[in-house]
């Protein structure tokens, strides 16, 4: 049986019409009396439902000048410059348009931490070019990971809307990934230092890497996005999580469909007051919590996480917490670590509908590490504490029948009050068994005492 949460359509988008220009940008400015003409998008209202961070995202003021972004119209000829120009033209109380009916090619990386008070619709198709050596030697660099982005997003009281398409172009890098696993991939759309916005209504396709990475960021909402895109050759679409949070606070992110290869959504280091809700996961690694504790020395923290109504289909995990072990460890040639410590704490994960998923619930003290029993020797210095997963429902996969969850903690002490109540899970075969390790059993209303088969 198929159990689904509700999803929203992306919204359509209205015809654009030429307008007088000044420089590259074309610019209607409004007066009293007289009305922006219909060609340019209605900001969406977008409203956290059911479930809200914890302070409400001041108003944000109309916007008193449009700016419609010129472009060479092909996919060849660079246009950021004349991106760049309409955004610091409307700056500052406008709206830049990127004109339906039209593609704009994009070959330099943007810094747009500028941004204050503007919005940008997006009604064409904005791609990105696949010069990989360019983006390699140019992209911005977080301090996560490998983390680069081909553009900077950030400021304050920014709208993007408008329901166009942004595409990574990413079928070059998921062939020089499989020739150079140490190719700096650039996120679709990197995020640092935002603050006070809304971004909705949107279409993202074929991302290098991660989707979104959100870093240095408050009071945030993502609505109503559309995320798809995998390889067309023998090599697959590596490490395209949906979002990935990172040392930030209010993020709320809701009412999206996904397919994708990695994380849904993952809560990264210092993720804190996050709600996400009523989506649609397919393809995917699941929601996630982490990983967390990869860098020796540093202190990692996730807490008070609410995420709601999920459909997972196709998936390796439903819920997912995972935390490398105190050693060193390998995932992969350029994925190490273990050593780090800090908490997860007050994490609610509440309705999720499982189809065709290898765990519906994964906890792993462990990860980037396949001996367990080095694992236990080495217990994680990073807790555990305040979990709950609750009204779970649907069959998962065979891959590790007869268990359906496997809670792993490394220590007696290292997970505490981690709770599974309401749940409606079975395997293929109709089991319901569950690994557990260093837990407290009589918490869990599944059936603990399922065989040890490892972890995704």
């Amino acid at each position: 049986m198929r159990f689904f949460a509700p999803i929203l359509a992306v919204a359509s988008v209205s015809l654009s019409i030429a307008h007088p220009t000044v420089g590259n940008v074309e610019l209607f400015e409004k007066s009293p009396g007289r009305q922006i003409p219909g060609h340019s998008s209605s900001r969406p209202s977008v409203k956290c439902r059911p479930h809200k961070p914890g302070k409400p995202q001041p108003p944000s003021p109309p916007r008193t000048k449009t700016c419609y972004i010129k472009c060479h119209n092909d996919t060849v000829t660079d246009d950021s410059a004349y991106v760049l120009e309409a955004l610091h033209s409307c700056n500052n109380g406008g709206r830049a348009v990127f004109k339906q009916g039209v593609n704009y090619m994009i070959g330099k990386a943007l810094d747009l931490t500028f941004l204050k008070h503007i919005d940008i619709d997006i009604q064409s198709k904005i791609l990105f070019s696949n010069d990989t050596n360019y983006w390699q030697a140019n992209s911005f660099h977080f301090i996560f990971q490998n983390v680069t982005s081909f553009f900077k997003l950030g400021g304050n009281d920014v709208n993007i809307y408008g329901g166009g398409t942004v595409d990574g172009n990413g079928q070059a890098w998921y062939d020089l990934y499989a020739k150079n696993i140490y190719a700096l991939r650039p996120v679709l759309f990197g995020i640092d230092g935002l603050r006070n916005s809304v971004i909705s209504n949107l279409v993202l396709r074929y991302s290098p890497q991660y989707y979104h990475f959100i870093a240095n960021s408050t009071s945030v909402v993502f609505d109503n996005i559309d995320i798809a895109g995998g390889s067309k050759s023998a090599n697959p679409a590596k490490n395209t999580d949906g979002w990935d949070t990172y040392r930030s606070d209010g993020i709320v992110i809701q009412n999206s469909h996904i397919v994708n290869g990695d994380d849904c959504v993952s809560f990264k280091p210092n993720s804190t007051n996050v709600v996400v809700q009523n989506m649609y996961c397919e393809g995917s690694h699941g929601i996630s919590v982490g990983s967390l504790g990869q860098y020796a020395g540093e202190f990692d923290i996730v807490e008070n996480i609410y995420v709601y109504n999920i459909s997972m289909v196709d998936a390796s995990d439903g819920a997912r917490i995972k935390v490398w072990p105190n050693t060193a460890s390998a995932l992969s040639g350029d994925l190490q670590g273990g050593g780090g410590s800090g908490r997860v704490r007050n994490i609610t994960y509440d309705t999720m509908f499982i189809d065709n998923v290898d765990y519906a619930i994964e906890v792993y003290q462990c990860y980037g590490q396949k001996n367990l029993t080095l694992c236990q020797e080495f217990p994680s210095k990073l807790t555990i504490t305040d979990v709950v997963f609750k009204n779970f429902k649907g069959v998962t996969s065979s891959k590790f029948t007869p268990n359906v969850a496997a809670i792993a903690c490394s220590s007696a002490t290292a997970c505490k009050n981690t709770s599974i109540t309401g749940s409606d899970l079975e395997s293929p075969n109709g089991t319901s068994d569950s690994y557990c390790l260093n837990v407290d059993e009589k918490a869990l209303d599944l059936k603990c005492g399922g065989p040890y088969l490892g972890f995704n």
